[in-house]
């Protein structure tokens, strides 16, 4: 599963992990989030995260 990163702080969402904090089980993809899931780090969108090679 492919990792991904807000262009704006940096914050890397590894599906491994997930965000237990914002309700994102481990194991969940990212293309599986809500479209209304925000950075736990600045509070951006989806739309702000870039996959990471």
């Amino acid at each position: 599963m492919d990792k991904y990163e807000c262009t704006a702080c940096g914050y890397i969402y590894d599906p491994e992990v997930g965000d237990p904090d914002g309700g994102i089980e481990p194991g969940t993809p990212f293309e599986d989030i809500p479209d209304d899931w925000v950075c736990p780090l600045c509070g951006l969108g989806k739309d702000a995260f870039e996959k990471v090679s």
